[in-house]
């Protein structure tokens, strides 16, 4: 298959590498000692198009292809993985299953904001006891008139005190099991709905992940996405789409940190030399091209599918448990390319090195890629 790109995808990925190098690398060390959410930035990032990428021109998008919002994920993630990461949830997580399930009028109150950058968007799946297994969220909602009141708590909840809508996943049957969960819009103003704890993470400081606290908060039944039972279906599709845009950012993520050992190498003397000089050396960096290559390859492939319309089968699944756990393996060389710099938070890599952990776990982790890959498989024929 034939991942030419054009020029305008070209074009693309020059001017958000641009961008980053300017606007963002600068103060990416005093964001992630300080945890500040660089609202700012992503509002700039907004008016090139970034926030909307996926989103039609009618509802204010820029109506792009994958592989163009995949090559500005990883230009992103290059330079900054958590401001990839929130940039992916609200492009992806929470525009496209809005896009696809939403009506006319949520489409105009929310979609079209969301795409111009003015808000943000939030994922509401995972409980305290409920992550890989979406179908045991506890979360009630119950129809009060014209209203639902929800009750429950949601975790690790990516721009959740940034938003300015949430996708939040309840159970509207409980009987029903997985086919009695829906789906609701929620604002961050309605009454009973608190911001809890932020969590104390390893990597991706910059990226808030919160606790979001649901004491009978009352939500329109306009704000209801889809139908009732239909929340599962919804929650699923959307994790489909946004493992490829995770995906991508692994991919970015290892590309910076092969760019930051091979300058390294170059610069770094031992034994009156260059340390790229040493076969040992050579390897590692050889193997981390070879493999962030392999998983460019996955990303791109399940993009195209995805652009085709068709079925993606596992595509997705297999990008992501691919890149996930091969910007670990880099990063990792990339650590020991630097010996004690590279274990010092004055380098880039270190805090790559934290970055990348989180990747094989969320938006599915690898062990539930491993399972939709071995059924898809299965199932064939």
């Amino acid at each position: 298959m034939d991942f030419g790109l054009s020029d305008h995808q070209k074009l693309i990925r020059e001017t958000v590498r641009q961008f980053m190098e300017v606007e963002v690398r600068p103060h990416v060390k005093e964001w992630e000692r300080t945890e500040h959410f660089p609202v700012e930035a992503i509002e700039k990032l907004a008016l090139l198009g970034c926030c909307g990428m996926l989103v039609p021109e009618e509802w204010g998008g820029a109506g792009l292809d994958t592989i163009s919002y995949v090559l500005m994920i990883e230009e992103v993630a290059r330079v900054h993985a958590a401001m990839a990461t929130a940039l992916s949830v609200t492009n992806s997580a929470v525009q496209l299953p809005l896009l696809a399930f939403g009506n006319a009028a949520q489409k105009n109150r929310y979609l079209k904001r969301l795409a111009a950058g003015e808000i943000l968007g939030a994922f509401c799946l995972t409980e305290p006891a409920a992550g890989s297994d979406a179908a045991g969220i506890q979360a009630m909602a119950v129809r009060d008139g014209e209203n639902y009141r929800i009750n429950g708590t949601k975790t690790w909840v990516t721009n959740g005190s940034a938003a300015g809508v949430f996708i939040v996943f309840a159970k509207t049957d409980p009987a029903a099991g997985g086919k009695g969960i829906s789906a609701f819009l929620v604002e961050p103003g309605y009454a009973g709905l608190k911001v809890g704890r932020h969590e104390d993470k390893m990597g991706q400081r910059s990226s808030p992940s919160v606790e979001l606290l649901f004491n009978d908060c009352l939500v329109p039944a306009a704000g209801r996405l889809g139908e009732e039972g239909q929340g599962l279906k919804i929650a699923l599709s959307a994790l489909d789409g946004g493992r490829i845009g995770i995906a991508a950012l692994a991919v970015g993520l290892a590309q910076g940190a092969l760019e930051e050992s091979v300058k390294f190498a170059r610069a770094r003397k031992a034994f009156g030399k260059a340390i790229g000089e040493f076969q040992a050396i050579q390897w590692m960096l050889a193997d981390m091209h070879t493999e962030i290559e392999a998983a460019r390859g996955l990303v791109y492939h399940a993009a195209s599918l995805k652009d085709a319309g068709g079925k993606m089968g596992s595509a997705a699944s297999r990008a992501k448990l691919y890149a996930s756990e091969m910007a670990n393996r880099v990063v990792y060389k990339a650590v020991q390319i630097h010996g004690s710099q590279g274990y010092s938070r004055e380098s880039e890599v270190e805090r790559m090195y934290r970055d990348a952990r989180v990747i094989p776990i969320y938006e599915g982790t690898s062990e539930i890629q491993r399972t939709i890959i071995a059924r898809d498989l299965l199932n064939r024929g």
